[in-house]
Parts: structure tokens; C-alpha cells; sequence
């Protein structure tokens, strides 16, 4: 006789246990498109301090070569790249991009960590004899958390939540692992 233990496939699964399943499945997809959401505004964010930053340090430059020039048509220039100047640090100092970008990536991090628990919660925890009352709580545990997230991380933006449900539709939250099934 043999007495090998059941796979996850092989195991019945109650419909409570089914629908602690399903629920954490629910609670790992609204993570990824929320971890992927701060992801794609981090980088916006992290590249917008370029795109301002670098002309800003640029034309800084240029104006003050050409205020040093003798003639008056570089003076002109160098007045118009300084108000120019003026504006796009302006910019930078009221978007302040590098703390946006800091504080979406962390909260894609914590999304992301978050995202992991209630993958292994799912397909590994649940698999487990630990009765339902307790796989409830855990879910329960896994779903305040993720509320708890939403209350202290900044909201993602519409476009960046666009960038990451088009990214995800083309793959990219997939694990090679689950494509060989």
C-alpha cells in the first residue's frame, strides 16, 4: 500500500477554505497593482529630478558665462536663462520629485513584501491542517494590513496606475514558474 501524502491538487478543500483562498488571492492582486502602481510613480518621480534638474544646472551655467560677457545681446540671454532658471528650481523646490520618488518606491516595497505574505498564505499556509477559524484570522491580519497601507501611502496617480495594469496585462508580475504549469 502506498502512503504517500496528498498534493495541494489532490486534497478536497472545503467551501470556507475556498473562499479564504479566493479572498487572499482578491487581497495579492489589489497588492500587485498597488506595489506596481508606487513602482512606475517612483520612476517617474526619480527621472522628472533629471529631466529639471539637469537643464536647471545647465542653463545655471550658461547664464553665468553669459553675464560675463561684454556684450549686451548676452546680457539679454543671460537675463532670459535666469528668470528661466528661477522658474525650473521653483519647480523642483514645490514638486520636490526625489522625496515622490522615495516615498513611492518604499511604498511599493511594503505593497511588494505584503504581496509575497498573501501569495504564501494561499498557496502554502492554507494547505495546511489549521482549521479554518484560524486561516480566517490570518486573512483577516493580511487584509488590515494592506488597509493600513492604503491609509499611510500616498495615493498612486492615475497615469502611473495605467502604466502598471497595462505592464502587469503584459506580463510582468508573472513568475516564470507559473507560466510553466
Amino acid at each position: 500500500m502506498d502512503n504517500q501524502q496528498p498534493t495541494t491538487a489532490e486534497k478536497s478543500v472545503s467551501k470556507t477554505k475556498d473562499e479564504i483562498i479566493k479572498e487572499a488571492k482578491r487581497v495579492e492582486e489589489c497588492l500587485l497593482y498597488s506595489s506596481k502602481g508606487h513602482f512606475a510613480a517612483s520612476y517617474f518621480w526619480g527621472n522628472f529630478h533629471l529631466w529639471i534638474g539637469i537643464p536647471v544646472v545647465l542653463l545655471s551655467a550658461i547664464a553665468g558665462a553669459s553675464a560675463l560677457s561684454q556684450f549686451d545681446p548676452r546680457h539679454v540671454i543671460a537675463g532670459l536663462i535666469s528668470i528661466l532658471v528661477a522658474a525650473l528650481s521653483g519647480v523642483m523646490t514645490f514638486l520636490n520629485p526625489n522625496e515622490k520618488a522615495s516615498v513611492h518606491l518604499n511604498a511599493g516595497n511594503n505593497y511588494d513584501s505584503l504581496m509575497n505574505r498573501a501569495r504564501i498564505f494561499w498557496s502554502i499556509d492554507c494547505w495546511r491542517d489549521e482549521s479554518e477559524q484560524v486561516l480566517t484570522e490570518k486573512l483577516k491580519y493580511l487584509s488590515e494590513q494592506k488597509d493600513k497601507l492604503n491609509q499611510s501611502c500616498p495615493q498612486v496617480p492615475r497615469w502611473a496606475y495605467n502604466i502598471a495594469r497595462k505592464g502587469i496585462k503584459d506580463g510582468e508580475g508573472d513568475y516564470t514558474v507559473d507560466k510553466n504549469k
